[in-house]
């Protein structure tokens, strides 16, 4: 996808397939509406007035307008003037890349960027749209033995009208936009792949690959089964011994640093942890077999890391940040964990395995662990860890748990700024007796209630030695039912966070 700014009064004549303006529901023009409506003797309030209620996101399409050039001129809904906000300009930016790629154009201009929100930037809102456009133009047919000839989407190019003071902060927000939707596209395609695909040797293959790609920012380390015992990953082995298929433990690093060739200061690299379950049958404690295939989305942590590096290597920021991801299935068999099982993390802490559908954190405490050889500024890991969290925050907010203020802070902000939105959940100590256990130093489930709680808190154990945060996505991953797929979150909000580190 091409992006690019322009700067012009005379919107009427610009020649394009098609032409987005702005209508607020209470009847109000945007300045761009209000142009093309005086060049076209009134037409738009003419079709308001009848046919438009402008409800945020709506569209309707005005085709060879007397006295503008654009082929279409698209009237997008922006919802009442005083409620117009970052989120909405999102969802009227997504609206309009909505409707290029469903009419299969190949370009379009839009002016939504231009409209001033409070507390919102021209890059705030360029990067939104970038976003917007790469999220319509996106199509999974890795696995479609027969596609139609023009199913994918034709859109190439969008063109955002700015003021001219403002072209270079927009052209910077687009840049980034761009990197950000293509760490997304890889994140949801690596997350729709069915799991006889996508393996732990699978995305071991993925992470060798974006090192070959961008060799001069990012390097790959991939483990295998017997350097993984040699680590002393007791917890994290226990979950991979019930499948055939073989573990990986991923290690990525991004050198933005010495890329940059900038002084490295002595903070350490912020550590990005990704649950890599490729697939997730419960293990013994079987899930039921409804909706079971999405199961596949269980390593969309590991997904959204692989995602993220791939952004910061096209925008290369100056810090260093450490991707680990420790990869395999969740599957019983004659080898698999057994609920009263008691196995030994790299931590050396014990666990009772009192279900073993509660697999996500048992890899991911081994992980933890590994992140302390970094010195790590600050560590995140991100899982698809709960059903409790969906029953919690639906699918609108990831579920943020932080054990340091800062962290959490920054983390929210950042998603706030790319609408890629979390909440941050309790983590109080009074939590952790839920989790003791009669025979191990911690039991890996805690009584009814509370699921992702008690889940971070199980985490928190095993991050004493640096600042950390912990990301729930099992509600803002994938979607289900018949638009099933991947989303490609939390994408923006760990790119934003990066940026604005480094920044």
């Amino acid at each position: 996808m091409e992006f690019s700014t322009q700067t012009t009064a005379s919107l009427h004549q610009l020649k394009t397939a098609a032409l987005a303006v702005g209508v607020y529901a209470d009847g109000v023009l945007s300045p761009a509406a209000e142009l093309i409506d005086r060049a076209s003797n009134g037409a738009l309030q003419s079709v308001i007035k009848t046919e438009f209620r402008a409800r945020l996101g709506a569209t309707l399409v005005l085709r060879a307008l007397p006295g503008v050039t654009a082929q279409r001129v698209v009237l997008v809904g922006l919802g009442k003037q005083a409620e117009y906000s970052t989120r909405a300009h999102a969802s009227a930016e997504q609206a309009f890349a909505n409707y290029c790629a469903g009419a299969q154009l190949a370009e379009g201009v839009s002016t939504l960027a231009a409209l001033p929100i409070e507390h919102s930037t021209i890059r705030d809102r360029a990067r939104a749209a970038a976003i917007a456009a790469g999220q319509a133009t996106y199509y999974y047919d890795a696995t479609v033995g027969k596609t139609e000839r023009d199913a994918r989407p034709k859109l190439k190019k969008i063109t955002q009208i700015v003021d001219r003071a403002e072209t270079a902060q927009a052209q910077l927000g687009l840049r980034e936009g761009t990197a950000i939707s293509n760490g997304m596209e890889l994140t949801r395609t690596l997350g729709n792949l069915p799991g006889n695909i996508c393996t732990p040797t699978y995305l071991g293959e993925t992470a060798r690959k974006l090192a070959r790609n961008y060799k001069t920012l990012i390097k790959a380390e991939v483990l295998d089964r017997k350097q993984v015992e040699a680590l002393g990953m007791g917890s994290f082995l226990s979950v991979a011994r019930g499948s055939d298929e073989p573990l990986r433990f991923i290690v990525l690093r991004y050198n933005g640093k010495t890329a940059t060739a900038k002084k490295a200061k002595d903070n350490g690299p912020i550590v990005l942890v990704g649950k890599g379950i490729t697939f997730d049958a419960g293990g013994i404690s079987l899930k039921p077999a409804a909706t079971m295939d999405e199961m596949k989305y269980d390593m969309c942590g590991a997904a959204s890391v692989m995602g993220t590096f791939r952004a910061l290597a096209e925008l290369a920021p100056a810090l260093d940040v450490v991707g680990l991801i420790p990869a395999c299935e969740n599957l019983p068999s004659g080898k698999a964990n057994k609920p009263g099982d008691v196995v030994t993390s790299m931590s050396g802490q014990t666990i009772e395995i009192l279900n073993t559908d509660a697999e996500g954190r048992l890899v991911l405490c081994d992980a933890l662990t590994y992140a302390e050889r970094f010195k790590p500024s600050a560590v995140i890991d991100i899982a698809t860890l709960t059903g409790a969290c969906v029953v919690a925050l639906g699918s609108v907010n990831s579920g943020l748990f932080s054990t340091d203020d800062t962290l959490a802070e920054a983390l929210l902000a950042a998603g706030r700024q790319t609408q890629d939105t979390a909440w941050r959940m309790p983590l109080e100590d009074a939590y952790q007796d839920q989790l003791k256990s009669n025979f191990a130093d911690i039991a890996n489930i805690g009584s009814p209630g509370a699921g992702a709680v008690t889940a971070a808190c199980f985490l928190s154990r095993f991050t004493k030695a640096y600042p950390w945060a912990h990301l729930d996505i099992a509600g803002t991953a994938w979607r289900g039912g018949k638009d099933k797929g991947a989303t490609g979150r939390p994408v923006p909000l760990l790119m934003q966070y990066l940026l604005n580190q480094a920044n």
